[in-house]
């Protein structure tokens, strides 16, 4: 996994959106490559923006905006819970606020879905998708019951020791046999906690939501990216989107359901082909 760290990014900055304080982060802004479109960044539940540093730092020159959803890292929390498509409404006016037009999307876990859903409502903005580690919502294919009780709850974020106990059976990969990773991984996930709030009302966001119905209708070529050992999302999920997206491509990567952080360098260079293309 690569180091955690500041990385390239600039400093964090904050837009209100409807009514919302939304922390973002554009990192490598403005660089010079022909054709390029900036690289979205959309974490999963109870993520803040941070954690896409790993990533954002092998991409290189590659523009990246990120962002903390309403209730997670350091914006501020919707007094309603919102839906997914309400949760695409912000991505969208954020990128208004921001002076983007289309962009290159790229969303993990629950960030998949909510990726999966500002493709459906605004395709004109997005013209190439990565869905990593992620499924389409009611009639996915569970994954470990044990896994899925532990997400339910966000402990994880407020305590390291809970953390570094339950991370090696609950995302796979390489946190089940490297502590000093998974102590590594426990610091950074409590930098910046979600509040209960914020985290039931994302989990709320996903419930009834589902893509099966319009996947066949998402035109923008798509990389969709799994962990052969994920015990939240089974690789059988991945295999399903890539199959009913019409131009999508799938990759399996050695890791768990954070294949993006300890496999970094293996994935950065898939990410770089896709938005390069």
């Amino acid at each position: 996994m690569a180091a955690y760290g500041r990385g390239h990014s600039a400093p964090n900055e904050f837009v209100d959106i409807d009514g919302l304080r939304i922390r973002f982060n554009v990192g490598a802004r403005g660089a010079a490559r022909d054709g390029a479109y900036p690289l979205l960044l959309i974490m999963g539940l109870g993520g803040h923006l941070g954690m896409w540093r790993p990533l954002q730092r092998l991409l290189g020159d590659v523009e990246t905006i990120t962002f903390d959803a309403p209730g997670a890292g350091a914006s501020t929390l919707p007094a309603i819970p919102l839906r997914m498509s309400q949760h695409a409404g912000v991505v969208t006016r954020l990128l208004d606020r921001l002076g983007y037009g289309r962009v290159d999307v790229m969303g993990v876990s629950l960030g998949g879905a909510l990726a999966q859903e500002l493709t459906h409502q605004a395709p004109h903005r997005v013209r190439r998708l990565i869905l990593a580690a992620t499924a389409y919502g009611i009639g996915s294919v569970p994954g470990d019951p044990t896994a899925l009780m532990k997400m339910a709850l966000p402990f994880r974020y407020y305590s390291r020791c809970y953390f570094e106990r339950q991370a090696p059976s609950m995302y796979g990969g390489r946190l089940r046999d490297e502590p000093d990773l998974v102590r590594q991984a426990a610091a950074f996930w409590s930098a910046y906690p979600p509040s209960a709030w914020g985290y039931f009302s994302q989990i709320y966001a996903l419930w009834g939501w589902c893509s099966l119905p319009w996947l066949h209708r998402i035109e923008q070529p798509t990389l969709v990216l799994s962990g052969d050992d994920d015990p939240i999302v089974p690789l059988i999920n991945s295999r399903i989107l890539a199959g009913l997206i019409p131009h999508a491509r799938l990759r399996v990567v050695r890791g768990g359901h954070l294949f993006l952080m300890e496999r970094a360098e293996a994935v950065a260079p898939l990410i770089r082909g896709c938005v390069e293309a």
